[in-house]
């Protein structure tokens, strides 16, 4: 996949970005890039899939709720390096995501030194409008099926239904148009389908 016209964009907006052929030189570039420091994750089926919370423990202090249970949220939003992914990317630059807890969205927008976004190439769209459907209907409602919810996306897995459930995941969008202010933002872009 060429994403040159995404990197032309991203850029434009301030962020950096890195792009590699394959999730394993992905998670080799971080493993390399990230050390001695700390590190939080947030909800990323794309960092699991890469196996970075076991390559950055070797040699930081890495806070992963989905490792260290609920209470590493708090400690992963004091890490100085954040490490999540997104639900949809717009070869216009727009990054989206989508959150439960807030965790996540809030950790993007401020607190760390550094922020890495490490997205395949399944969650870019042509357009901003494209990247948030990607992100309600495609995204959200596998999420809330591999989290065994009881939302309609989740028994029907078809698309969002902008529920009122208890059980609802979507409680906070997030757009970012650049990276927020004092917050360096780099975008490893991999040409592999990862995560939801």
């Amino acid at each position: 996949m060429a994403f040159d016209t995404v990197k032309k964009n991203l850029e434009a907006r301030g962020f950096s970005v890195k792009i590699f052929s394959t999730g394993a030189e992905a998670a080799a570039y971080l493993d390399g890039a990230i050390d001695g420091t700390s590190v939080g994750f947030g909800g990323s089926l794309t960092a699991k899939e890469l196996g970075l919370y076991d390559k950055l423990a070797a040699h930081n202090e890495v806070h992963w709720h989905w490792e260290g249970g609920p209470g590493e949220r708090v400690a992963a939003a004091h890490a100085k390096v954040y490490i999540t992914s997104a639900n949809g990317l717009a070869e216009t630059g727009e990054i989206i995501n989508i959150d439960g807890a807030g965790n996540r969205v809030a950790a993007t927008l401020f607190g760390h030194g550094k922020v890495y976004f490490v997205i395949g190439r399944n969650k870019l769209a042509p357009t901003y409008e494209e990247a948030l459907w990607r992100a309600r209907n495609i995204a959200a409602p596998k999420n809330a099926q591999r989290l065994g919810k009881k939302t309609p996306c989740a028994v029907k897995g078809d698309k969002c239904y902008d529920c009122k459930s208890p059980d609802r995941i979507c409680r906070g969008l997030v757009v970012l148009w650049g990276p927020s202010i004092g917050v360096e933002t780099e975008i490893v872009l991999v040409d592999q389908d990862l995560g939801l």
